[in-house]
């Protein structure tokens, strides 16, 4: 007579396949409940309905059901207090689950699994949680913009050089500046809106790749978890991870623009600058220089783009050469979605607390405005306007001007009109009226501008448009 394998070595997942367990390092490299114990919500959500669709079929009894539910109810009840007991033999948080259900509701447990795998459980529970974070992502970034939606109501006339090649090119308002921003935030928005209506499908009821040849319903169960609809294709649906690629690109994408905002917040609080001024909540010392106040926060997030970016190339990396349909590489998922979903979330908060608390210097930011003939434009602008100059003439004319101002070393406003008329006769007094930072910038009124009026209506367009 054959001896029943130990059952202390044998592998209680793997039930009758395997006589003896693995190995300590095998336990190791398998065992993903440290980081996937963060679905335990989704899971169990996904258990209940899943248990519920069983009974409603009939392929389970009502008393099981009810059994199944009320042990699944006290499961997320002593996770969230703190009293679960996560395992590492057991592997995942699908088998931790199941096992603390067995122990409260015995046998009745082990009928939770009919018609399903973890490779369909898995992908619906990663699903919903992505889901989740796009929800909450969302909310967060609807938070940044309004902080600079604020700033820019209250800065649409705050003049400053706006740059091109890092040079100063001509002045723009620093409410125009903020708006700016406004928009690449509510792109990312978009996008996360996107990726949710696109993985908004349900691969529960796939089983572990195949579909089952029990009679479920597949439709009630992607109802009662908020899916549109079930995935079409089974295979498809445990391998598919578009979803968390999705929102790793937008994640991306997203902290590069946090990373941009923060580069400027760098610059602009150096004494070079002294355009803004950082609260004391989001610098630091120096343990040297008493003098320093460093913008740590901004230069915390312009890092930590990089680490969100590395998110995203993992993932791709892990799936490139992943053939049709689950594989354990898949397992690697969900770190990096979780690194960068956390990452992004703290780069946020801190960037809103930043441009919330900033103080804006209006007088620096006007003297700067003025420097490098940021008003050269307004010149050759005039010429076209007032004297009928083709404006490849009056850039040549300009351009002429700004060499006389830089070898007299003066602004383009000191030079006299005798001066500019030294150059062309055709330049009059009024030329004078378009040299100021203000004015050069209030002339700006077309679609899209820096004008003031146009940037107070901006931002109330923008209050309407994403708030």
């Amino acid at each position: 007579m054959t001896k029943a394998p130990d059952q202390a070595g044998a592998s209680s997942i793997w039930g009758g396949r395997f006589a003896g367990g693995p190995s300590a390092v095998m336990q190791r490299i398998n065992a993903s409940i440290d980081f996937d114990k963060r679905l335990y919500a989704q899971d169990i959500r996904g258990s209940k309905a899943h248990c519920a669709m069983l009974v409603r079929t009939g392929i389970l009894t009502a008393e099981d059901g009810g059994a199944i539910l009320t042990g699944l109810d006290r499961i997320l009840q002593e996770i969230e207090s703190g009293q679960f007991v996560f395992r590492a033999d057991l592997e995942d948080i699908h088998m931790n689950v199941e096992s603390r259900l067995a122990e409260i509701v015995g046998e009745a447990a082990g009928r939770l699994h009919t018609a399903r795998s973890r490779n369909d459980q898995v992908a619906t529970d990663f699903r919903l949680w992505v889901r989740d974070t796009l929800d909450g992502m969302e909310g967060a970034l609807q938070g940044l913009q309004a902080v600079l939606i604020d700033k820019a109501e209250t800065h649409a006339a705050t003049v400053l050089p706006g740059f091109t090649h890092l040079q100063a090119a001509q002045p723009v308002t620093f409410g125009h500046h903020m708006l700016a921003y406004v928009e690449m935030f509510g792109r990312d928005r978009s996008r996360l809106r996107d990726a949710r209506i696109r993985m908004n499908e349900s691969p529960l009821g796939a089983a572990a790749l195949a579909g089952t040849s029990f009679p479920i319903d597949r439709h009630m169960t992607a109802k009662a978890l908020g899916f549109d609809r079930p995935c079409a294709n089974s295979l498809d649906a445990v391998s598919d991870r578009d979803f968390a690629l999705e929102f790793l690109s937008s994640a991306a994408i997203c902290a590069v623009h946090l990373s941009r905002l923060a580069e400027e917040l760098v610059i602009w609080t150096t004494a070079q600058f002294r355009f803004v001024t950082l609260s004391d909540g989001f610098t630091t010392g120096s343990s040297i220089m008493p003098q320093k106040r460093n913008p740590d926060a901004a230069e915390l997030i312009r890092a930590k783009s990089g680490r969100v970016i590395g998110d995203l190339n993992a993932l791709l990396i892990v799936m490139k050469g992943l053939p049709l349909a689950y594989s354990k590489d898949m397992q690697d998922d969900k770190e990096p979605v979780f690194e960068a979903a956390d990452t992004l979330e703290l780069s946020i908060a801190a960037m809103t607390g930043m441009i919330a608390d900033l103080t804006v210097n209006a007088q620096r930011m006007k003297e700067s405005a003025g420097a490098g003939f940021t008003t050269a434009t307004d010149i050759a602008d005039w010429l076209v306007r007032v004297a009928g100059v083709p404006f490849r003439q009056a850039h040549h004319i300009t351009g002429r001007v700004v060499r006389l101002a830089e070898e007299q070393g003066c602004g383009l406003e000191e030079l006299s009109l005798t001066d500019l008329q030294s150059i062309d006769a055709r330049i009059g007094a009024d030329v004078f009226s378009v040299l100021g930072v203000e004015a050069s910038a209030a002339s700006r009124t077309s679609f899209g501008g820096t004008a003031p009026v146009n940037v107070a209506a901006a931002a109330a367009a923008a209050r309407a448009r994403f708030l």
